[in-house]
């Protein structure tokens, strides 16, 4: 049992660290696509890829899910049969949707703005997303194959081949938008070039109807959940764009990706989290140790939240050799930022209340959560958006992930009823509200300075000890029990 658990862990955090690796690495090209872009570009390569996003959910229609699902209870010949069974036919519908992009192209190049003599994006968009489709079922396999290493490993180059591709194309050969698009499409490349020996292994076997109308059956409901899900996170740049323009896109999509301190914090508790609780449900006082967690999790959330809210104009607007984090054009929108910093705040909470829900295995509302979710930041972006630009945005995204950790605990709670400090809970939450609050005052007034929110910060951080919302035995409990599990 002490070995499986040390195996997990150490498959947890390799799965973890290529995550956050990957999405800091992607996160690199932001700075540098806003120092060489006009916003108007990067709104047309953000919407672009808001798009692409729904595509890869209706590429994959829930085979990936349903592949793990049925590979995991077989062995030998009959997980290759399991495995041929759903690759061939994503192959075979991959192709044919990537040949409707192609024949469309002429209609897609249009809708999506892209400039005169740019039109093959659309090509390299056909070619990214079947690429990408073809290698979602052999990661699958690795990950079951418990080869967490090469998984990741692949990912991290994938990511790094991107990144050198962009860099080149636009700093030595002067490309310009055109550069992400084909960049992607080499490191989507060279990820279905280094799986091609495991693919060739599995398809071996042979294909089994009996089996993908199982696999088919089990995966198809997963789509409208998926597209529930992406629709969260991305819907608000073709909006933003219909109504607003590439150029308010562009600033959007820059500023909402410095978020990503906050994510990443969140995205390493999430990782650390489920195999946590999962493996703790059955302790006599676990519900008290979630109870904790939830405590220590939202007080040094609230610090990242508010340490990035107070400083995050200083950080976006700090010089290295002549540029800055974000490009000049774009600093009008780093209003937005602890918007942004408040949802992923509140999506840490929505991952701390999905413990009930595992635990008790009532996944199935999953889907109507994401559902409320993406329902109200569609709702609240057409409301919002054509009264107050991209600000309007980033408040319905706000919006849409409160209504999901709203919902999420109240599902959980029913089923799997936890006795949270909701008192120091709501304080945190509150006195983050507030300072965030003093400081648009401050900046709106022209008063802010470094000294200012040095004491704003160092008041927050005080009065969380003072009250004793957050204490040392907390903060222990949470990095040495959970995350560095």
């Amino acid at each position: 049992m002490r070995d499986k658990l040390k195996q997990l862990s150490k498959e947890t955090a390799l799965y973890g660290i290529s995550t956050v690796v990957g999405r800091f690495l992607n996160f690199l090209l932001v700075p540098f696509y806003s120092n060489v872009f006009l916003s108007g570009d990067f709104g047309i390569y953000a919407n672009i890829y808001a798009y692409v996003a729904f595509f890869n959910i209706v590429y994959l229609y829930g085979m990936e899910a349903a592949y793990l699902k049925y590979a995991s209870l077989e062995e030998g010949d009959s997980k290759k049969n399991i495995f041929v069974s759903t690759f061939y036919p994503l192959f075979l519908s991959s192709m044919i949707f990537s040949f409707a992009i192609v024949l469309f192209s002429s209609g897609l190049s249009d809708f999506w703005r892209i400039p005169a003599g740019l039109e093959y994006i659309v090509y390299c968009i056909a070619g990214i997303l079947l690429f990408d489709t073809l290698t979602a079922i052999p990661f699958a396999h690795l990950r079951l194959q418990q080869k967490a290493l090469k998984f990741s490993l692949i990912k991290i180059g994938n990511i790094t081949i991107n990144l050198t591709s962009n860099v080149i194309m636009i700093v030595v050969f002067d490309f310009g938008i055109e550069a992400i698009f084909l960049s992607n499409l080499i490191a989507s490349l060279f990820s279905i070039l280094l799986l091609i020996p495991e693919i060739l292994v599995q398809l071996k076997a042979r294909f089994n109807k009996e089996k993908f109308k199982k696999i088919l059956k089990f995966g198809i409901p997963y789509l409208p959940a998926s597209l529930s899900a992406i629709m969260v996170q991305v819907i608000d740049k073709p909006i933003l764009m219909e109504i607003a323009g590439p150029e308010a896109t562009g600033i959007y999509q820059a500023n909402y990706k410095l978020g990503i301190f906050m994510m990443l914090f969140v995205s390493m508790f999430q990782y650390a989290w489920q195999p946590f609780f999962l493996n703790n449900a059955k302790e006599p006082n676990a519900k008290q140790i979630f109870s904790k967690v939830l405590t220590a999790f939202a007080s040094i959330s609230g610090i990242i939240t508010v340490f990035l809210s107070l400083y995050i104009a200083d950080i976006a607007t700090l010089k290295f050799w002549g540029r800055s984090l974000i490009g000049a054009d774009y600093h009008q929108g780093l209003v937005i930022v602890p918007l942004i910093l408040l949802s992923y705040f509140f999506h840490g909470l929505y991952v701390n209340f999905t413990a009930g829900i595992y635990i008790e295995e009532k996944t199935k509302y999953l889907p109507l959560i994401t559902f409320s979710g993406a329902v109200v930041n569609v709702i609240t972006n057409f409301i919002l958006i054509p009264q107050i630009g991209y600000l309007g945005a980033a408040i319905a995204t706000l919006i849409s992930y409160l209504v999901m950790c709203i919902y999420i605990y109240l599902i959980s709670n029913k089923y799997y009823p936890i006795e949270y400090e909701f008192s120091k809970i709501v304080s945190i939450i509150i006195i983050v509200s507030t300072v965030i609050t003093i400081d648009y005052i401050l900046i709106y007034n022209d008063i802010s300075t470094f000294l200012l929110q040095t004491c704003l910060f160092a008041l927050f951080v005080g009065s969380l000890f003072i009250t004793k919302i957050l204490r040392k035995e907390d903060i222990n409990l949470l990095f040495n029990r959970v995350i560095k599990k």
